[in-house]
């Protein structure tokens, strides 16, 4: 981190979304500033895409429009969240120095038009984005609307330009010194790539056959690292005139063009987008799997930055969101640690892309369901606002790292069947569904004090970061590792040896082969899984898919063998004697690893801390602080058992053993005092 996190005002849960009035004439801003007022909107965005209104030709800024928003909004007690303007040039831009657009990974350079049409290294690009920021920062600093610094919008841009590529280059000598370094860490002596000269070496653009992999994934660190230099620019620059409010840029979940964790340090407020699909059963524990990452990237409270109300317009279906399901999505941001709730966007664009998009105002007007859902789900934030600024450390961490992700899903590994982002979820369902409190960390992150910790699949694991897992276990935690992890460096290179190489001592077991099962993972390609009779511990039997490993054991404990196949018989499950290390080597079926991590969790003593007694099936429990959230995601009714009188504090009504939770609903608890 560069320094402590400024933080926000204290206001509550903070409500409300992107607002481009930009889009409307100066009755529509009126009635916009009224309605926000009527539905509890306490916090907009502004600004994001205005640059070609704010500086319709270069060096004429004109300010007179977005004066007039701010003093409407501020007299309305309406806070501003302030963009600069700089994930979207202006047409001129590109006109004026067409290296300002990006470049594919073909070599082609694409066109304005759309948005974030810009190239990372462009020194003519960072020059206009920072001059219009120090404008608009100057312009508006001391404004009272003004609460937070909004910079750029979901930066993501990469490019592979001849000017990125002398980037690169850079980027390369800072972090190996030497070409000869560089050339024994990505080992080119492979297809004869040794470079004598940095100027040989290039970005990763298509060529006939496959790319180098330690190649490619320095140039995803380096896109990630050069659209962190632009926000740190844009960031110094407000600060030059304002060293006061927070800062922030809008992150997007897991998106695999950034290095969010290396990113984390550098904003004041963890601000993410959230789109979760309501057509896909999956999304509310994916859904919930991200803002848990947010709240551990924070290590507290975060912004939900957007969301959206009803449909969006950007699958090729568009299922939109019942009523019930956003107020869901939006009380489930606040129960794993958002502070906020924000929406893309506050009234539905007739014109763009976007045009059927959902909004807080849709095209219909206020008079809708959908806008009375939104004044409702204004009242609940505000009926939780002591919510707010609360936060828990869980007991279970689930380990991510972004080079671990991109290096585990290159080209040219035994199976593509075989993703990271689907094992993580997977191991994080059963906690989910039991109420369990999850973080999300890195391995290099201090894990004292976590009596789990979980690595689904860390393929890539530095020295540093193999040394401190290896303390965490020997000073006494548990660590379960998934298939195919601790098999690289951090170059990507494979390690030597039996594997998990750092840890097979401690895991009395050695693997000697990767051993991706048949058919790729369908339901119909699996091997059967048994317990071994002489293990003190009886994980039942169940079903293995798409991937298996040939484990000889050691002096460890073998718990579960496979049946059938050509791995028969062979160790699945291996763990130390002293119970701190696990090894499962397959992707096992969704009983069988429940019963596994739930019974490790047991055995450590993790539980759920919850009034609730139980979880029935369907239906989601989550704790922040004194207030437990219940989301039922069944078709029907379902009545969830209390230890103690509750409280639901949206609509007051005290209950003594059992809740009623209407199909689709939602209560918050809180214990009732006695």
């Amino acid at each position: 981190m560069t320094g402590a996190r400024r933080a926000l005002p204290a206001r509550g849960l903070r409500y409300g979304g992107d607002y481009n009035p930009e889009q409307w004439d100066r009755a529509t801003w009126r009635e916009d500033v009224a309605a926000m007022r009527a539905a509890g909107v306490t916090t907009v965005t502004v600004g994001v895409f205005s640059w070609a209104l704010l500086e319709p030709e270069p060096d004429r800024v004109e300010t007179a429009w977005l004066d007039e928003v701010l003093d409407l909004l501020h007299g309305a007690g309406i806070e501003v969240d302030l963009a600069t303007p700089t994930a979207s040039p202006p047409p001129w831009l590109a006109r004026l120095d067409p290296e300002t657009l990006p470049v594919d990974a073909s070599g082609h350079r694409l066109h304005h038009g759309s948005r974030t049409h810009f190239c990372p290294s462009s020194p003519t690009y960072r020059e206009r984005a920072l001059a219009i920021t120090r404008a608009v920062a100057r312009r508006w600093a001391a404004h009272p609307a003004v609460v937070m610094w909004h910079v750029n919008n979901e930066l993501g841009t990469t490019c592979w330009c001849p000017r990125c590529g002398e980037a690169f280059r850079g980027w390369l000598r800072a972090r190996y010194g030497s070409v000869e370094a560089l050339d024994a860490a990505w080992g080119t002596a492979v297809w004869s790539q040794r470079y004598a000269r940095w100027e040989e070496v290039a970005p990763p653009l298509r060529a006939p056959y496959l790319l180098h992999p330690a190649h490619t994934l320095d140039y995803r660190r380096f896109a990630s690292d050069a659209l962190l230099a632009l926000y740190r620019a844009e960031r110094d620059a407000i600060r030059e005139v304002d060293a006061v409010r927070p800062v922030t840029t809008n992150l997007m979940g897991f998106f695999g063009g950034a290095d969010y964790r290396s990113w984390a340090g550098d904003l004041d407020v963890i601000s993410d987008d959230s789109y979760p699909d309501p057509a896909d059963p999956g999304s509310p524990v994916r859904a919930a799997l991200t803002h848990d990452l947010m709240r551990s990237l924070a290590d507290g409270p975060w912004l939900l930055m957007e969301q959206a109300v009803g449909a969006v317009s950007w699958r090729p279906h568009n299922v939109p969101k019942t009523t019930a399901v956003m107020r869901q999505d939006a009380l489930r941001a606040v129960a794993h640690g958002a502070d906020g709730v924000l929406s893309f966007q506050w009234r539905a664009s007739p014109a763009g892309p976007e045009r059927f998009h959902s909004a807080m105002v849709p095209h219909a007007g206020t008079g809708t369901r959908l806008h009375r859902a939104v004044q409702q789900l204004g009242r609940d934030l505000a009926a939780l606002a002591d919510v707010a600024g609360t936060h828990e450390r869980a007991e279970v961490a689930l380990l991510h790292d972004w080079p671990s992700r991109w290096a585990a899903e290159e080209p040219a590994t035994p199976s593509e069947h075989l993703r990271v982002l689907p094992q993580l979820e997977a191991w994080y369902r059963p906690f989910w569904e039991t109420g369990v409190g999850v973080d999300v960390r890195h391995p290099g992150d201090d894990l004292e004090g976590y009596r789990l910790v979980l690595a689904p699949q860390l393929y890539l694991l530095t020295d540093d970061d193999a040394a401190r897992l290896r303390r965490y276990v020997t000073d006494g935690g548990c660590l379960a590792l998934g298939p195919f992890s601790a098999v690289a460096d951090g170059n990507a290179r494979v390690r030597t040896g039996p594997f998990p190489a750092p840890f097979t001592d401690l895991l009395g077991a050695e693997g000697e082969e990767w051993w991706p099962l048949p058919g790729g993972g369908g339901d119909d390609d699996t091997v059967g899984l048994v317990p071994d009779p002489a293990s003190p511990e009886d994980v039942g039997s169940g079903t293995a898919r798409t991937w298996a490993e040939v484990l000889r054991p050691t002096h460890g404990v073998v718990v579960a063998r496979f049946d059938g196949g050509d791995v028969d018989g062979l160790p699945a499950l291996v763990r130390s004697r002293d119970d701190r290390l696990h090894y499962l080597a397959t992707i096992p079926d969704d009983v069988l690893l429940r019963r596994w991590l739930l019974g490790l969790a047991e055995r450590r003593g993790v539980a759920p801390r919850l009034p609730v007694a139980a979880v029935p099936a369907g239906v989601e429990v989550a704790r922040r602080g004194p207030v437990t959230f219940v989301l039922n995601h069944r078709r029907t009714a379902v009545e969830v058992p209390v230890r103690t009188p509750c409280l639901d504090l949206l609509d007051g009504v005290e209950h003594q053993a059992r809740v009623p939770v209407p199909p689709g609903g939602t209560v918050v608890l809180r214990e009732a005092l006695t």
